[in-house]
């Protein structure tokens, strides 16, 4: 393929708050890139980051994008559409942070503006690049059942959204990427606790093919959450996103005839020396490395940039995933329509 430049390519970042202060912080650091600088509409913030980070502080979005080549959008969900339609009309380059938009229209939008401006557009979905996830592709082989949990404690960042758009989509999206089939059929609900938004939801996938998710996502945990569990012919993955690794459990090779016919009632007794599960599975190690999974997004946008690979997370994936996201949280706004309905009243 092609580069798209003949030099390193200028990137910065829009919005410099928790997380875009991260990328900023990574993009002061990466090779094979230049930092374009930092804008953010709070003055003293970005005039804070940019002295610490050592980086060109720009007054303007105008100025920014006038600097660059590529900017990493890390502002509100609201304002993303604002921001990367006006560096994609400008011929640039976007990564916009999940979920891609806050309504199909809007993401819509900027994939126009991303067709007509000729610009890439990457959404910034960082599980895909979790290391337990890398280290554990070797073992895939077609997901039928798959099951997560993403938990956290309460805060009030991102209260002004469902869990489903604030968290669950994160799994919305890998679970997408690992079955790799269309999805038939949607189930969800959920509860709001402490705000006036869905805090807890469940959500049931069916995919055509068969393959099925379970999706688990509460901002209102004691505790903290990321696991993953991948159901297929050939095994059970078992891992820990905040950890960083896992497990991959298989029939061990030297019992065909156990694989060949299974065990149970129906399938005849145990072969001989056989009394517990670790007599018939292996456990295989998954461990993942300690790069930072957003240095990976991000070098995978330079890549992109530069026209050396495809995006890791393309735009019409971002959209695809926040029209299932959108779909869940519709069908839950509907089951609480519907309780509320059918609740006596006293009289």
């Amino acid at each position: 393929m092609a580069t798209r430049l003949g030099r390193r390519p200028r990137i910065g970042v829009v919005g410099v708050g928790s997380l875009g202060f991260h990328h900023a912080r990574i993009l002061a650091g990466m090779e094979g890139i230049e930092h374009a600088g930092i804008h953010d509409i709070r003055s003293e913030r970005a005039r804070e980051v940019a002295e610490r980070l050592g980086v060109p502080e720009r007054t303007s979005l105008d100025a920014l994008l006038e600097a660059a080549d590529a900017v990493v959008v890390a502002v509100p969900t609201s304002a993303h559409e604002a921001v990367a339609v006006s560096a994609l009309e400008r011929g640039l380059h976007v990564l916009v942070e999940k979920p891609m938009a806050p309504d199909l229209e809007a993401a819509d939008r900027i994939l126009e503006a991303a067709r007509r401006g000729g610009g890439v557009v990457q959404v910034g979905h960082v599980e895909r690049f979790n290391p337990a996830l890398r280290a554990a592709r070797t073992y895939l082989d077609r997901p039928l059942f798959v099951e997560s949990h993403r938990m956290a404690p309460f805060s009030p960042r991102s209260t002004d959204v469902a869990v489903v758009l604030d968290l669950m989509i994160h799994d919305v999206d890998l679970v997408r990427s690992l079955v790799g089939a269309p999805i038939r059929e949607i189930a969800a609900t959920g509860i709001p606790v402490l705000t006036g938004n869905v805090d807890i939801a469940s959500a049931r996938l069916t995919f055509e093919g068969g393959a099925v998710a379970n999706l688990t996502a509460s901002r209102i945990s004691t505790e903290r959450m990321r696991k993953i569990r991948i159901f297929q012919p050939s095994g059970y993955l078992s891992l820990d996103l905040a950890e960083g690794n896992g497990e991959f459990l298989r029939l061990r090779t030297e019992l065909p005839a156990l694989a060949a016919t299974g065990v149970g009632p129906d399938h005849g007794s145990m072969p001989p020396g056989v009394s517990a599960l670790s007599d018939i599975v292996e456990r295989i190690p998954v461990m993942g490395d300690t790069k930072e999974p957003l240095l990976s997004e991000l070098e995978s946008f330079r890549d992109a940039v530069l026209g050396t690979a495809d995006p890791a997370v393309s735009g019409a994936d971002g959209r695809a995933a926040l029209e299932v996201t959108l779909s869940i949280e519709e069908r839950i706004r509907k089951g609480a329509e519907a309780m509320i309905h059918v609740v006596p009243t006293d009289r």
